[in-house]
């Protein structure tokens, strides 16, 4: 449930009738409704900002305290399905998406900013949130019945899929904090090397699993150059941008050995030409970019072969609902060192992008690709 014990507004205010009125009735949702999707209008001049800054006027609006929804995951599956984000575009917008064609948001330069203000928030806060491997990827729901079963079962998933053997030298680009290195070290019998960008990750992964064939490195991936039976990447691709896909998948090619697999696990957006959303962008993953199947399959042209794609982006919605839980079952741990603020962006952040997977709007999907074709590789589902 939404919470309004910050803000003075903490009632829903008498109001003229607004052009947001009709657009949002289009999505089913009414302001100062009694749904427990509509949303709860607290100060007025909200709905004017809304309409100048689209998402970012929207996000900042509701962690200021100007709205609330008792549902916002349902709030943004109503929005999304209908379309909504492409009937407000600020001209703003428009100088987003030209910098995203013409600058490298994701050079090296800029690789460890998302570390710094995303990653590194604290191992205690995500303990919390996460579960017991601190999974921060999409689960696996098929037969599952909780997050850690979903997160097992994705980990296994994946390790089927690359047909790990014991000896083989597996290597994750953007390991996390080590749940598949540590997963097909014990299960599979690999050896595993791990880079990040976070220091607390890494700090992590060699405090917890020392004793396991785990090496970690803080490092960007454009600097590896060694040779790896499987590679994994697990919602890592979503930092790399449109303007270094194809640098990854040279460094794949280059670090793969003969008849070796990449598994590539992102999540993925449905346009080609779409920018990232500026409210995700500014407050939970700068420089972050979501590819397209075009564009992937454009990067590893004549360099990968792709084998196999399987969208499992309805379990993204179980995952984030799960964490969200989570987040709000450990709050009073944390409310001390984060404001009332952080509590808003963060459960913005997990129950819109609930609502964005539920509505089809953004994909998770894993794709499999040989470094030669002998025979093809075999799909596990």
């Amino acid at each position: 449930m939404d919470s309004n014990s910050s803000s003075p507004h903490t009632a829903s205010i008498a109001r003229s009738r607004h052009f947001l009125d009709d657009l949002l009735a289009t999505a089913d949702v009414r302001i100062n409704g009694s749904r427990p999707w509509d949303m709860q209008l607290h100060r007025n001049r909200a709905l004017d900002e809304i309409v100048a800054r689209g998402s970012l006027g929207l996000g900042e609006t509701y962690m200021r305290g100007d709205w609330s929804v008792p549902a916002l995951d349902q709030f943004f599956f109503h929005l999304l399905r209908a379309d909504l984000h492409t009937r407000i575009q600020p001209l703003r917008n428009l100088w987003r998406i030209a910098r995203s064609y013409l600058v490298n948001l994701q050079s090296r330069s800029r690789a460890f900013q998302v570390a710094e203000r995303h990653y590194d928030l604290g191992n205690d806060f995500y303990q919390c949130m996460l579960d017991s491997r601190m999974t921060y990827s999409c689960g696996y729901w098929r037969e599952a019945k909780d997050l850690e079963q979903a997160q097992a079962a994705k980990l296994d998933l994946i390790c089927r899929k690359l047909d790990l053997k014991p000896g083989m030298r597996l290597l994750d680009i953007g390991c996390g904090w080590g749940s598949l290195v540590s997963y097909a070290a014990e299960h599979y019998g690999v050896e595993c090397v791990g880079v990040s960008v976070s220091r607390e990750q890494c700090r992590y992964i060699e405090e917890r699993y020392a004793q396991l064939p785990i090496t970690v490195h803080l490092r960007d991936y454009r600097s590896l150059d060694e040779p790896f039976d499987r590679i994994a990447s697990v919602g890592m691709f979503e930092h790399v941008g449109r303007k270094n896909h194809r640098t990854f998948m040279q460094v794949a090619r280059r670090c793969l050995k003969d008849n070796g697999r990449l598994l590539l696990h992102t999540i993925g957006k449905n346009q080609r030409r779409s920018t990232t959303d500026a409210w995700i962008e500014k407050y939970i993953f700068p420089n972050g970019e979501l590819p397209s199947t075009g564009q992937i399959c454009d990067s590893a042209e004549q360099l990968l072969i792709e084998e196999d794609l399987h969208n499992f982006g309805c379990d993204y919605d179980k995952t984030l609902m799960a964490w969200h839980r989570n987040f709000e079952n450990h709050w009073d741990r944390f409310a001390e060192k984060f404001d009332r603020q952080f509590y808003r962006m963060w459960r913005y952040y997990l129950l819109s992008c609930a609502g964005a997977f539920r509505a089809r709007h953004i994909q998770l999907w894993q794709w499999i690709f040989s470094r030669k074709l002998e025979g093809g590789v075999e799909r596990v589902v």
